[in-house]
């Protein structure tokens, strides 16, 4: 066995007080990221870009008090933030209404305070709790205050800025201050819209929100999904309305012209008045694949985005080459061969800016049901200059076609012609080129997991309209003489997953090293170190780097087995931004001081000791990470949180989270990327990938699996059939463990079908190891877990085995960690 030693762990953060070379870089990365994810939804009159030093009146409460991101674990507690107010001043804007926005900034003082102060008086009897204090906090958001009445400004054009706040732990709900408008900003804004002919919204929410004021005012001109940009947003917001970047984002979701157009949209959560049944009957059909199977309009589709100039896409050929036996690019496994096809794009405007390429599938009528288009591959250009021309190649898996029968069970293609569309958006894509598979073929066998436990009816399109379609599809392909790659079903080779117990996992190295380990150990291992003296065990239990999630158990340091540190995410690094060292040793800080910016411990200058900084990078929320459609950023932005996770001591980054949004109303959907499963995995692995190009650090993909509502979610049953459940709520997890092997995996709080996800053999052992051939570790529960696993063991229904399995597959990634000389 090889000699391991130990490092010696200092203080983490730095003493200077003044801003760090890396992070005046990382927020630089931060701006790029943001402004490239923005996405341009309206530009009538071509409103946008504003020429250099225009008149602006700002509007709204995320004027100066932009929204960076959601409340909960996806917090960051950064050295500051850039409002919209102030990003537009150090672009040279001339702000009309300053008097306006100074007001609304007192009012906003006043209501924080006294937020926090009626949160204080409820906690009162449990502020050394933190459980207590979290449930309390969660369960009184922030409401925003509302600013004074619009005036008439000299200004060439205003800016309505749409803000909401979203968080852990709630779902949001479809009524006046959340999905809709309030009255007063209503007001506010048809005063907007009759004193100035041009006015431009930006929606500064963690979700989508009902836009049905724009059919109201025709005089606005422009429209922008910011989502919540991290804490360079006013800097990133105002290089997109400059100019200085050509927007280049698209929707990762399908904004629906109502709430009730969602296909769940009454019974979701709480709007049916149970929180505790979470019944998925919609199937696959969840965003964009419900609404362009069925025919319903919609606001803005899935992928859409405007930009400041023009492209014109025009693809070529398409080709297959036959069982690869390695994974190449983004695909997430090529075993049954790739599909490339070869695409040309030119910029045929007047300015430079990068397009997205979006390649959707209709898969042949036959003995499943399927829906109409599902996306299977994507790529950006390089900034390309007017008349420029890029070519590319967009590569994806032959098993990327498949959809899972219950009935074999396994993964099949059936036989018939795929049709191939190409654009820049669905609503754009046009039919392109074709590939026809001559027989039906098997490609994964495999056993059924989380099996319903009671009948669920899901939405059927029927039988006539899904062969209708098809054939209409075949009917173009000829006629319009596109091209047809001919695929035999005969020379693909059929796949078994072979299933190992879970006993049997591991690698021998790290087994011989826990056959060295006590009982008593392989127990406190497997749930981590609570850290008492950070007060509790929810999101702040680190003992070594305070503010941290947590760490692993310093149970075996003697055996040279050291603790690694875990950190909240995905919108970068939770931590305190500050905290003192007296004599030696960490002054204890409560839970509350790593939430909000400490601003629930007021009395922090009190306390003994030198000053240790950790100020970290708060990067854009997730869903607007993802509209950036660029996974060479996304990678970059990984690699970039990767070093400060070095310079804290850092090991595991409890990111990113990569839930389907399934609806709208979701409370944790900013943490999340899209409706899409593809688009969902190829962005956590891209995050994943760049995380983990520095050594020593490692992702923890979140929250597995179907953790798509925050309403009661420790006791939610998310009810869904195994198709719908491999097809949309596991595939972005697949995508993510082939492509890029997080070095954690993350369970969700809910059930499902009536099984706890933490406590499923099926997800953990079937689906992401045995299916998947994930080899890190899934996060473990709580100290809470000791007495239990000690029962199990005594009652013969764990056996010790299978747990120093699990303490092997624990070692081992402590083992790649840089907690070693």
């Amino acid at each position: 066995m090889r000699q391991r030693i130990i490092k010696k762990r200092g203080f983490s953060g730095i003493r200077n007080p003044e801003i760090s070379e890396r992070e005046l870089k990382n927020r630089a990365a931060a701006r790029k990221a943001a402004a490239e994810g923005m996405v341009l939804l309206k530009n009538e009159k071509g409103i946008l870009p504003l020429a250099p030093g225009s008149r602006v009146a700002l509007y709204g409460i995320g004027v100066s008090r932009t929204i960076k991101g959601g409340t909960g674990s996806g917090d960051v507690n950064e050295r500051e933030r850039v409002s919209i107010y102030q990003g537009m001043k150090h672009a040279g804007f001339v702000i009309t209404n300053e008097d306006w926005i100074l007001d609304y900034d007192r009012r906003y003082e006043e209501a924080r305070t006294a937020w926090r102060d009626g949160i204080l008086e409820k906690t009162a009897g449990a502020a050394q709790t933190s459980g207590a204090f979290f449930q309390i906090y969660t369960q009184t958001p922030f409401v925003m205050p509302e600013g004074k009445a619009a005036e008439k400004t000299d200004a060439d054009a205003a800016f309505f800025i749409l803000s909401r706040t979203a968080g852990e732990g709630a779902d949001r709900f479809a009524k006046e201050g959340d999905y809709f408008l309030t009255e007063q900003e209503s007001g506010l804004l048809a005063d907007i819209c009759r004193f100035y002919e041009n006015v431009i919204v930006a929606v500064n929410t963690g979700g989508l929100v009902d836009l049905s004021f724009l059919d109201t005012y025709e005089n606005i001109r422009g429209l922008l999904q910011i989502v919540q940009p991290g804490m360079e947003g006013g800097n990133a917001f105002a290089d997109v309305v400059s100019g200085r970047i050509t927007p280049s984002g698209k929707l990762t979701d399908t904004w629906a012209y109502a709430y009730g157009d969602y296909p769940n949209a009454e019974h979701f959560s709480h709007n049916n008045g149970d929180v505790v049944n979470e019944r998925y009957e919609e199937g696959i059909y969840v965003g964009y694949r419900y609404f362009d199977t069925f025919g319903i309009p919609v606001r803005y589709c899935f992928g859409y985005g405007l930009s400041y100039t023009d492209f014109e896409i025009s693809a070529g050929k398409v080709s297959y080459s036959r069982n690869l036996m390695v994974t190449s690019g983004d695909s997430a496994s090529s075993e049954f061969g790739e599909l490339s096809v070869s695409i040309s794009v030119t910029n045929t405007g007047n300015r430079a800016g990068k397009e997205v390429v979006q390649v959707y599938v209709s898969c042949p009528y036959g003995k499943l049901e399927k829906e109409y288009r599902r996306l299977t591959a994507f790529g950006k250009t390089r900034e390309l200059r007017s008349g420029e021309t890029q070519e590319m190649t967009l590569t994806f898996s032959l098993d990327t076609l498949a959809s899972y029968d219950e009935s074999e069970p396994g993964w099949i293609l059936e036989k018939g012609m795929y049709g191939i569309w190409i654009g820049n958006s669905l609503e754009d894509a046009r039919l392109s080129v074709a590939v026809e598979l001559d027989q039906s073929a098997v490609l994964v066998r495999t056993e059924h997991i989380c099996s319903l436990r009671e009948e669920l009816r899901e939405f059927r399109q029927g039988a006539s309209k899904q062969e209708e379609r098809y054939w209409n599809c075949v009917r173009e392909v000829s006629e319009k003489e596109l091209p047809v790659l001919p695929v035999c079903g005969a020379d693909l080779t059929e796949k078994t997953v072979v299933y190992t117990p879970n006993a049997k996992i591991f690698t021998p190295e790290s087994r011989k090293f826990v056959d060295t380990l006590t009982l008593d150990q392989l127990i406190r291992l497997s749930s981590g170190d609570p850290g008492k003296a950070q007060g509790g065990n929810l999101g702040a239990a680190g003992i070594s780097v305070p503010g941290s999630a947590g760490e692993t158990h310093h149970c075996a340091e003697a055996q040279n087995l050291p603790g690694i540190v875990l950190a909240d995410g995905p919108a970068g690094l939770r931590l305190m931004q500050y905290y003192n060292v007296d004599q030696g040793k960490i002054v204890t800080m409560p839970f509350q001081f790593s939430i909000e910016g400490g601003i629930f411990c007021p009395d922090t200058d009190r306390l003994p000791g030198e000053r240790y900084y950790q100020y970290c990078t708060a990067i854009p929320v997730g869903t607007l990470l993802a509209q950036t459609w660029n996974t060479e950023l996304i990678e970059e932005t990984g690699e970039m949180i990767g070093g400060e996770m070095v310079e804290f001591g850092i090991t595991l980054w409890l990111a990113p989270g990569m839930n389907i949004h399934r609806n709208p109303l979701c409370g944790r959907n900013f943490e999340y990327y899209s409706e899409d499963p593809l688009l969902s995995g190829r962005m956590a692995a891209a995050m994943t990938k760049g995380v983990q190009r520095v050594p020593g650090c490692g992702t923890t993909i979140k929250h597995f699996a179907c953790n798509n509502q925050e309403d009661n979610r420790k006791d939610s049953n998310s009810i869904l059939s195994e198709r719908a459940l491999r097809e949309i709520y596991l595939k972005g997890f697949e995508i993510a463990v082939k492509t890029a092997q997080p070095m954690a995996v993350m369970t969700s709080y809910n059930l499902v079908n009536g099984v706890h996800a933490a406590n499923s053999y099926d997800l953990c052992t079937k689906a992401a190891r045995n299916e998947w051939g994930f080899q890190g570790l899934i996060m473990p529960g709580s100290r809470g877990d000791h007495d239990n696993l000690y029962k199990e063991l005594a009652e013969g229904t764990l056996s010790q085995d299978e747990l120093r399995a699990c303490i092997s597959r624990l070692v081992q990634v402590i083992w790649q960690s840089d907690r070693f000389e």
